[in-house]
């Protein structure tokens, strides 16, 4: 019986949550869209895009969007339920029944923290590759400045002259693979002597091998074009994975996966600048997405208290955005000094959520005790 009770606690509790929490996130990830949205506009007027590639573009940006936003939802969410609960009485009269407040507020916790591991999986697996097919899209069709997209092409000098210019269509699995791999060989006087396609060229033992080569060579005396098929080719394309993978990016660790950040610092190939960069971004992208359980830790007490007398979507939107717009004026200011003091690039990451942790535990043990 007691534990048919429970469950139902918990039911209810979850179901108190979810609606103003979908209501959060449909809300913030539409402000963060609305921008896009307007672009979508812009492409079709301006730059005669094609309506589902503008629509593409804009669907393959949500991912990052809503693992932004969905810490910030919990918060609204969390903040809302609460505020209808304690503001009915409802709490008060579940601690009456002998139930004690910790207890009542479990579920919403275990929610927080379930959510901060959801989100770091959007953010690691979803989010890099919704990124490659936004820039493929982009490039491909949007700005038709080529039939590759322009970030993974690679130009080498040739032994005894020359050139040699390598075009992809996209890359995986950290740019240890290239798709659709056109390479071009040029001599001093910039003449095309040898083309080369691929389906792949994949990055094996310190070598880039082509995979289903079929190359065209063209005679020095002009007479004409030979052509062979080779199942595999061992080529030098003047650049690693790490340094494609990082192009691909703009050279933003942002838009990479932890995976793809490690590997490029374990490359040895950063400028001390960069190399600060991506280890700050290496360590945030994991302390970030815990902002899911700090935010709903803050938001238990900080919604019994704000409000009395049943929800405010006023009081309760505006408070959520100053706990949001505080947090990462925090997280900016350690951001700042973990890349200026590199060996305490870890704690720094982790110092918002250590600092709002500390203050949503003194304030929701303060309402436990009430």
């Amino acid at each position: 019986m007691k534990l048919s009770g429970i469950k139902i606690l918990d039911r209810y509790m979850l179901a108190e949550l979810v609606g103003p929490f979908l209501f959060g996130l449909s809300a913030f990830t539409l402000i963060f869209a609305a921008t896009q949205i307007i672009n979508i506009g812009r492409l079709v007027s301006e730059t005669h895009a094609p309506l589902w590639a503008a629509i593409d573009v804009f669907l393959w940006q949500l991912p990052a969007m809503v693992v932004l936003t969905i810490p910030m939802a919990l918060l609204l969410g969390t903040l809302l339920a609460m505020q209808r609960l304690s503001g009915e009485s409802e709490i008060t009269a579940m601690k009456a029944g002998g139930v004690t407040f910790l207890r009542i507020v479990a579920p919403v916790l275990a929610v927080g923290f379930a959510l901060s591991f959801v989100t770091l999986v959007l953010q690691e697996a979803v989010v890099p590759y919704a990124q490659t097919q936004f820039t493929i899209i982009q490039n491909t069709v949007i700005n038709k400045t080529s039939a590759f997209a322009s970030d993974l092409n690679v130009s080498a000098p040739l032994p005894g002259g020359g050139s040699q210019t390598t075009f992809a269509k996209a890359c995986t699995q950290n740019c240890q693979s290239l798709l659709g791999v056109t390479l071009i060989q040029y001599d001093r006087g910039g003449n095309p002597i040898q083309i080369v396609f691929a389906q792949q060229a994949v990055f094996q033992a310190e070598k880039w091998i082509l995979e289903g080569a079929r190359i065209y060579r063209f005679q020095s005396n002009g007479s004409g074009v030979t052509t062979s098929n080779i199942s595999t080719l061992q080529v030098e394309l003047g650049e690693r994975p790490t340094d494609i993978a990082k192009r691909a990016a703009n050279n933003n660790p942002e838009n990479m996966s932890r995976s793809q950040i490690a590997q490029i610092i374990r490359s040895g190939q950063l400028s001390a600048g960069e190399l600060r960069k991506y280890t700050m971004a290496y360590q945030e992208k994991l302390a970030t997405p815990f902002a899911c359980f700090v935010f709903t830790l803050l938001a238990i007490p900080f919604g019994i208290r704000s409000h009395r007398g049943g929800p405010n979507m006023s009081v309760g939107f505006g408070l959520a955005v100053l706990i949001v717009f505080i947090y990462y004026i925090v997280q900016t200011v350690f951001s700042y000094a973990g890349e200026a003091f590199l060996p305490l690039a870890a704690l720094a990451a982790w110092m918002p959520n250590i600092i709002f942790t500390i203050i949503g535990g003194r304030r929701l043990y303060r309402a436990a005790m009430v």
